[in-house]
């Protein structure tokens, strides 16, 4: 599980792409704000993946699946 909380954008997406490489099926990422939620979305989507969201306290878990 990667946490980019606290981190702005492009940071979450950054570390995204870079776990990506990894050609896993799975990863999850937290994030703390609705702007890297969307760019980290819109990526993983670019990408093939699909993406789920749970929000709880304020943060946003996405999920991505390939």
């Amino acid at each position: 599980m990667l946490d980019a909380r606290g981190l702005s954008c492009p940071e979450p997406v950054v570390m995204i792409r870079k776990a990506m490489m990894t050609k896993d099926a799975e990863y999850t990422i937290v994030v703390d704000n609705p702007t890297a939620k969307e760019n980290v979305t819109r990526y993983a989507e670019h990408q093939g993946y699909t993406v789920t969201v749970t929000e709880a306290n304020d943060e946003y878990t996405l999920t991505i699946t390939k």
